[in-house]
């Protein structure tokens, strides 16, 4: 009998892929499905807030099932009204004209990049869809060190004189605050040389504040582009971090005043309306109740804010024990720990020489799932990690409510367990013999 061999794929069939699946998403789809095999996973890797959602929200949503129609492409008026309200209350006049609402702040980002054209600047390292996203747009990402998710401005001016003696000239940088991968905040001092830089060469900046009402320290002086360089600053936000509605997949986009501002409204209202024609009706509805922000959300952020600081910090005390410093966390859920001062033992110990090596050793070895600083345009060879905390708040909603509202979340059981056993992991793998 034939045995038919089967003819190689026609590669020629597809062309080239600009990107690759996101390193986020993809950690979290390793997770889950080490769970459902029951392997026993510490989930360290995916960016989720960890938090059940509020009663409140959940009962605005059920009232607005029935709003099934596509509705503006802006988003509906009440909320481009409530999204207004929100920034002037953060010391930002806004407009309802001024907003568009889309599904995500991340479609947002991609379709600015995509009105704006050009190369863009952004940190090093940074939230991983930024460069993604400008490969998927036709364009270069220039990764730019800095601190707290804003590029050094000295050197972002070198990069846009190089970039632009090279043909590729940069139109807008991105900026992140509070950062993401990091934790931390930009000090006032970087953001206004940043937008003395972009102002001198006529940059846009699209500021990312997506966790703006995570920062631990209300104290802490928080400082938005667009206080300093309004006319050419976009700003961004969502509800996925602060309220913990990821999956309801809503953002908005604060639009500068004058004829760049109508510009890029008008080219991001027809990228959204052949991409995402309007966000969904419902959420919609309920966001806008959310950016009004009743006193109930108003307590729910201040415990979150409260359960997201003592868990990042508790879990930065481990790695500090284990010789591996992290600079201290300030925001949201993240960390991001250095494994340089002991790269002899991970080399000589694991054989682990770069950050995806240490990330796989982690998660395959010690079932600890992190993402390789790599992921997010560093150097590989840096041996740094994106830790993300907010998964360890528990298994139920009933654990995660409870750990909201302690006093002393890290007392909790799960989490306990879940400290202990970090501190098992670290123990073993910085340990010479």
């Amino acid at each position: 009998m034939a045995v038919t061999v089967p003819s190689p794929p026609d590669h020629s069939a597809l062309g080239p892929c600009a990107v690759t699946f996101s390193a986020t998403l993809a950690a979290n789809e390793t997770m889950e499905a080490r769970r459902r095999r029951g392997e026993p996973v510490l989930p360290l890797g995916f960016g989720e807030a960890g938090l059940p959602v509020h009663p409140l929200l959940r009962e605005a949503l059920a009232r607005a099932a029935g709003c099934n129609r596509y509705g503006p492409v802006a988003g509906h008026g009440p909320l481009r009204e409530a999204a207004a309200a929100y920034w002037t209350r953060r010391g930002l006049p806004t407009g309802a004209d001024a907003v568009v609402c889309g599904p995500g702040s991340k479609p947002l980002l991609y379709g600015l990049i995509a009105a704006i054209g050009g190369d863009v600047a952004i940190r090093r390292p940074s939230w991983v869809s930024y460069a993604a996203q400008a490969s998927l747009a036709g364009h270069a990402a220039h990764f730019v060190p800095g601190p707290g998710g804003v590029p050094d401005a000295g050197l972002l001016d070198r990069a846009v004189r190089a970039a632009r003696a090279a043909g590729r000239p940069i139109r807008s940088v991105i900026v992140t605050l509070p950062d993401n991968p990091t934790g931390t905040l930009a000090p006032p001092a970087a953001v206004g040389a940043l937008c003395s830089v972009a102002e001198a060469h006529g940059l846009i900046v699209i500021s990312d504040e997506i966790y703006r009402d995570l920062i631990h320290d209300p104290d802490t002086p928080f400082t938005s582009p667009s206080s300093l360089y309004p006319e050419r600053t976009v700003v961004t936000a969502g509800l996925s971090k602060h309220l913990a509605l990821g999956g309801w997949r809503l953002g908005v986009a604060r639009l500068p005043d004058g004829w760049l501002g109508r510009e890029l409204r008008a080219r991001l209202l027809g990228i959204g309306s052949e991409i995402w024609s309007a966000p969904a009706g419902p959420v919609q509805q309920a966001a806008a109740l959310a950016f009004s922000e009743p006193a109930a959300l108003t307590e729910r952020v201040a415990l979150s804010r409260r359960l997201h600081a003592s868990v990042a910090r508790a879990v930065a005390d481990r790695f500090a024990a284990a010789g591996v410093p992290v600079p201290p966390p300030q925001a949201a859920f993240y960390l991001y720990p250095d494994f340089g001062p002991v790269a002899n033992v991970l080399r000589e110990r694991h054989g682990v020489t770069g950050d995806e090596g240490l990330a796989a050793l982690l998660l395959d070895r010690y079932g600890v799932a992190v993402l390789p600083g790599s992921a997010f345009g560093d150097e590989g060879g840096r041996l740094r990690l994106r830790v993300a905390t907010a998964m360890l708040y528990g298994e139920t909603d009933a654990q995660r409510t409870t750990a909201l509202n302690s006093a002393d979340p890290c007392s909790m059981p799960w989490i306990a367990g879940a400290l202990s056993r970090l501190d098992e992991v670290l123990a073993d793998l910085v340990s010479a013999s």
